[in-house]
C-alpha cells in the first residue's frame, strides 16, 4: 500500500502541484485559513474534497465521531491555535451519515479507548432515545443521533473559554455540517 501512497504523490506533484504552483509556493511561507473544520476520520469523508477548498483554506482536526472533547489537550490545542493565531472565522463540527461512532454507542465492547471517546457522544443518544421511544427505523434513529451529536458537539465546544470569548467578541461563527455520503449533499444542521 506505501508504494501506491508514493506513486500517487508523484502524480499529483505532477499534475496539481505543478499547475498550481504559485499557490504551493504561498503556502510554503505560512497559512491563513478561515475555517477550522472538526470531522470525522471516516476515508469517506474528505473536507476539501467534499466542499472544493484549495490548500491552505481549511485547518481541521479529524477523530472518531467528530468529537469535541471536554478537558482533552490535543484537542485544546487545536483549537486555542486556531482561534488564537490563525484567526479563523468559522468553525465547523461536520458529522456524516453511516457513521460507525454512532453506531458504536450501541454496541458492547471490550475495546480500551474507543468506548471512553465515545461517551463524548453518549448523551447525543440519550436525547435521541427520549424523544423518539418508538423510531420508524434504525437508519432514520441513526441519522437523528448523528445529527444531535453534531448539536452536542457544538455545545461541548461553546464550554471552551477562548470560544466563549471570541463569539462575545462577534470573531467566530459556529456552523454545524451533515454530509450525507449516499448522495454527496451537505447540508446545515440547526
Amino acid at each position: 500500500m506505501i508504494d501506491n501512497l508514493l506513486l500517487g504523490n508523484m502524480k499529483f506533484r505532477e499534475s496539481e502541484f505543478n499547475e498550481n504552483i504559485e499557490l504551493y509556493k504561498r503556502l510554503t511561507v505560512g497559512q491563513s485559513p478561515k475555517v477550522l473544520w472538526i470531522g470525522c476520520s471516516d476515508s469517506r469523508v474528505n473536507p476539501e474534497l467534499i466542499t472544493e477548498s484549495k490548500p491552505g483554506e481549511i485547518f481541521i482536526q479529524r477523530n472518531i465521531g467528530n468529537i469535541v472533547p471536554i478537558h482533552d489537550w490535543n484537542f485544546a490545542t487545536v483549537l486555542e491555535y486556531a482561534v488564537a493565531h490563525l484567526k479563523v472565522t468559522d468553525i465547523v463540527i461536520c458529522g456524516h451519515s453511516d457513521c460507525g461512532a454512532i453506531k458504536a454507542l450501541d454496541k458492547a465492547s471490550t475495546d480500551s479507548y474507543i468506548p471512553l471517546w465515545l461517551n463524548n457522544a453518549r448523551e447525543a443518544k440519550e436525547r435521541v432515545d427520549a424523544r423518539m421511544p418508538n423510531p420508524e427505523s434504525p437508519q432514520v434513529r441513526s441519522r437523528e443521533i448523528e445529527l444531535e451529536n453534531i448539536r452536542l458537539q457544538i455545545e461541548h465546544l461553546n464550554s471552551y473559554p477562548i470560544v466563549k470569548i471570541a463569539l462575545k467578541e462577534n470573531r467566530i461563527g459556529i456552523h454545524g455540517l451533515y454530509y450525507d455520503l449516499a448522495t454527496g449533499v451537505l447540508t446545515k444542521v440547526t
